[in-house]
C-alpha cells in the first residue's frame, strides 16, 4: 500500500511540473525573450569546482559570467540580466542545497533563459581540449557508467537514476521536454557551439545529461563546459584576461542570435546595438578550425547549416515544396532530427534513411520534425526504436495526426 501511495504521489508531482512547464513554455513563446539568468557555476570554500595550477575553477567561471552579463546589458538593453551569484559565494551547505538555490533564482526571476558557466577536467588525459555544451537529457554514455570525462566531471551533480520511482518522473519529464523547453535548449546549445567554433575553440559537440540544476530550472537552459584546465595551454587561456573577454563575447554573439530567432517567431522587437570590439581568436590547434557541430547526434554544422541555414531557393523550390506530410492519419513514428526550415528527404545527414523519412509539423523553434516510420500503436515503435538509435543516438518516439506531431 506504502508503494502505491509513493507512486500515485509520484506522478502528482510529475504532473504538476509538466503543467507548470506547459504553461511556461506558452507564456514565453508569446512574449519573447525578456531574461536571462546566468549562472557561475560552483563557489565558496567549499564548492571551488576543478582546481589545477593554482587556478580554481569557480573564479574562471564567475569572470566568465560576470563579463557575459555586461556584453547583453549592454547590447541587447531591452534584456534584464539576472545573475545567480556575483561574488565567490556558495548558495548552499550541500551540494544538492546549492544547485536548487541556483534554479530557484531562476525560476523565482521568471528567467527565459538559462546559462550555468563551468570548465571541465580530464586528469587521465592532459591533451584534451575543447569546449562543449550540455542540454537536458539522457545519454547511453550514462546508462552505462562510462568513464569519459564528461561524466566524471558532473557525476556528482547527476541526478541518481538507481530508484526505479525516480527515473521513470526523469524520462516522463524528458519525453514532455522535446514538446516544450528541449528544442530551444538545443538551439541555444547549437549556437553556442557555433560561435566556440568561430572563436577558435575547438567543438566537442552538443550532448545530452540528467544534470540536477537543469532539470530544475522551468525554463530552456544550458550548462557550458568552457575548455579543460586540465590541458595547460587552455587553462592559461580560460584564467587570461584575453580568454574570458573572447569566451564572453563569442557566448554573447550565441545569445544575441537566440534572442533575435526566438523574438522573431514570437513576433516581438527588441533592440540590439553592435558589439564595439571583436576578440581575434586564440586557436589551440589545427583541428580547432573544424566546422561547428549543431546536431546532437555527431552531425558537422557543415551538414546542419544545409538544413538550418543555407537551403538555397532553388533548393527549396525543387525539392522540399510538398516535403510535409499531409496525410490524414495517425500513429507514432520516430524522430530523427528537427530544423527551422524544410530540407529535402535526400539529403545527406539523413543517413541511411535518405529518401525514407517525412517531415511533420510540431511546435517549437525547430517546427519541421524529420521521422523515420510509422506504427499503430507507441509500443510498436519502441520495439523499432533501438534499432534507429544506432544511427541517430537521440531519436525518440513522437504521436502524429494528419501530418502533425501531437502531445
Amino acid at each position: 500500500m506504502n508503494r502505491l501511495l509513493r507512486v500515485i504521489f509520484s506522478l502528482f508531482v510529475l504532473s504538476c511540473i509538466c503543467g507548470s512547464i506547459n504553461e511556461l513554455s506558452a507564456q514565453n513563446n508569446g512574449v519573447g525573450v525578456r531574461v536571462i539568468v546566468i549562472d557561475a557555476g560552483h563557489g565558496g570554500r567549499a564548492f571551488p569546482g576543478a582546481v589545477y595550477g593554482g587556478v580554481k575553477e569557480k573564479d574562471i567561471n564567475l569572470k566568465v559570467a560576470l563579463k557575459l552579463g555586461a556584453l547583453i546589458e549592454k547590447e541587447l538593453p531591452g534584456i534584464k540580466v539576472v545573475y545567480t551569484r556575483k561574488t565567490d559565494t556558495a548558495l548552499g551547505s550541500t551540494l544538492n542545497e546549492d544547485l536548487t538555490a541556483r534554479a530557484n533564482i531562476a525560476n523565482k526571476a521568471e528567467g527565459d533563459f538559462f546559462i550555468s558557466i563551468h570548465a571541465n577536467a580530464a586528469p587521465s588525459s592532459r591533451s584534451v581540449y575543447g569546449a562543449e555544451t550540455i542540454i537536458m537529457g539522457e545519454s547511453e554514455k550514462e546508462t552505462r557508467y562510462n568513464e569519459t570525462a564528461l561524466y566524471n566531471n558532473n557525476k556528482d551533480e547527476l541526478i541518481d537514476m538507481s530508484d526505479e520511482n525516480t527515473a521513470a518522473m526523469v524520462r516522463a519529464y524528458i519525453q514532455n521536454l522535446q514538446f516544450t523547453y528541449g528544442e530551444y535548449s538545443e538551439l541555444m546549445a547549437r549556437l553556442m557551439q557555433a560561435n566556440y567554433a568561430k572563436g577558435g575553440r575547438k567543438d566537442r559537440r552538443v550532448n545530452r545529461q540528467l544534470l540536477k540544476v537543469l532539470y530544475a530550472t522551468d525554463m530552456p537552459s544550458v550548462l557550458t563546459e568552457l575548455g579543460f584546465m586540465t590541458n595547460a595551454k587552455e587553462l592559461a587561456y580560460m584564467n587570461s584576461e584575453k580568454g574570458q573577454n573572447g569566451y564572453a563575447r563569442m557566448l554573447c554573439n550565441a545569445v544575441k542570435e537566440y534572442v533575435a530567432h526566438v523574438n522573431r517567431m514570437a513576433g516581438v522587437e527588441i533592440k540590439v546595438l553592435p558589439a564595439e570590439e571583436v576578440v581575434e581568436p586564440e586557436v589551440l590547434a589545427e583541428s580547432s578550425k573544424k566546422p561547428a557541430t549543431s546536431q546532437v547526434n555527431d552531425k558537422p554544422a557543415s551538414q546542419e547549416s544545409k538544413s538550418q541555414t543555407k537551403v538555397s531557393s532553388s533548393t527549396e523550390k525543387d525539392n522540399v515544396s510538398n516535403e510535409v506530410t499531409t496525410a490524414t492519419s495517425e500513429g507514432y513514428t520516430i524522430q530523427l532530427l528537427a530544423s527551422d526550415k524544410k530540407v529535402p528527404s535526400s539529403d545527406s545527414q539523413f543517413k541511411i534513411y535518405r529518401g525514407k523519412v517525412d517531415c511533420y509539423v510540431g511546435s517549437g523553434v525547430l517546427k519541421y520534425k524529420y521521422c523515420y516510420g510509422s506504427y499503430a500503436t507507441s509500443q510498436e515503435a519502441q520495439r523499432n526504436l533501438s534499432g534507429v538509435r544506432k544511427i541517430f543516438k537521440g531519436a525518440f518516439v513522437v504521436h502524429f495526426r494528419d501530418g502533425k506531431i501531437v502531445k
